[in-house]
């Protein structure tokens, strides 16, 4: 098991702890069953990048607290340079890069993310979570499943879509991909 999601999973667990939210209601609110957010807080799976976004708007804070155990200190704007945002390399199928760790209070979730591409066949385990997603790619080619769809992105390609539907992705050819991904966890009205 990784240091780093370790350290995220204590994090979360005392986040709650503080937040006075019992551990079936945190479960309740991610709607993820309560054995599956056990193995999140314990630090035995991974936590999910889009779930993190919900813990930490559920506990009010930035991502950024869960993510590095630092509070973000940017109002007004805040920059990240090329290849100098917060490695997030928690899961086997996705390397995330935050690109606004630093700033405070943010509507949205910007990461770059990265794929590395197989030969097995290999798809990742569907996600889903509340609000909607954005996904750019920047390079490579991308297969995005969302629902029963299959789509393939190029670079420059696009997708936005309701994160409430079960989606991943998968890096097709031997290329590495990189794409844009945008998170916002507010609820689709």
């Amino acid at each position: 098991m990784a240091n780093i999601q370790l350290e995220i999973a204590y994090r979360v667990k005392d986040m709650r702890e503080i937040c006075d939210i019992g551990i079936q209601e945190m479960a309740s609110q991610l709607d993820v069953d309560l054995d599956t957010y056990k193995k999140y807080e314990s630090g035995e799976i991974d936590i999910p990048a889009s779930i993190l976004y919900e813990a930490a708007s559920i506990f009010d804070v930035d991502t950024s607290l869960l993510l590095t155990g630092e509070d973000t200190r940017m109002s007004v704007f805040a920059v990240t340079r090329k290849d100098k945002g917060v490695k997030i390399d928690r899961r086997e199928a996705y390397d995330y890069e935050n690109l606004a760790s630093s700033f405070s209070h943010k509507a949205m979730e910007p990461f770059i993310v990265t794929v590395q591409p197989r030969d097995d066949n290999y798809i990742p385990e569907p996600n889903y979570h509340k609000g909607q997603e954005f996904v750019y790619v920047l390079q490579g080619t991308l297969r995005v499943y969302i629902k029963e769809n299959v789509i393939e992105l190029y670079p420059g390609d696009s997708v936005y879509f309701d994160s409430l539907h079960k989606h991943s992705m998968v890096a097709v050819g031997d290329e590495v991909v990189k794409f844009l991904d945008v998170l916002n966890d507010k609820e689709n009205k």
